[in-house]
């Protein structure tokens, strides 16, 4: 049985929404890694549930953004794709530690009009700020 490595930086992480649909398809968390200073992260329109978009851009121009790798039969990888959205997609995904996983990608175009929540690091970063946001809100 031959695995593949697959990072997820949003909605597929343990415990936020879409976190089953890699659990029926067999997935294997793996471990929490970060990706090279060459990404930048958006909140993308649309939804529920909110996903983020993480997109490659020039060397040093991003920041480094947690995600999780889990690991996926090579057999199943085509069904998590034919869930995949668009502007969402499957590419590698660079991480600092030299790893070359496969994972969740947006397409340029998928950003406009997104919001850039590089600034906090994640997505579970960005949720908590927005959690913390509503708290405060009103009062």
């Amino acid at each position: 049985m031959t695995r593949m490595e697959i990072a997820v930086v949003g909605a597929h992480m343990r415990g936020l929404p879409l976190n089953g649909e890699l659990l029926a398809l067999g997935g294997r968390f793996l471990r929490e890694a970060h990706t090279g200073p060459c990404y930048r992260l958006y909140a993308l329109p649309g939804g529920p549930p909110a996903r983020p978009g993480l997109l490659r851009v020039a060397a040093e121009a991003g920041g480094r953004i947690a995600l999780e790798v889990w690991e996926l039969e090579l057999g199943r990888i085509g069904a998590l794709l034919a869930r995949i959205p668009a502007p969402l997609c499957l590419g590698t995904v660079q991480l600092d530690d030299g790893g070359r996983p496969k994972g969740f990608l947006v397409e340029a175009e998928g950003t406009v009009g997104a919001t850039d929540v590089t600034g906090h690091g994640g997505w579970r970063a960005y949720l908590r700020h927005l959690e913390g946001g509503r708290a405060h809100e009103g009062g």
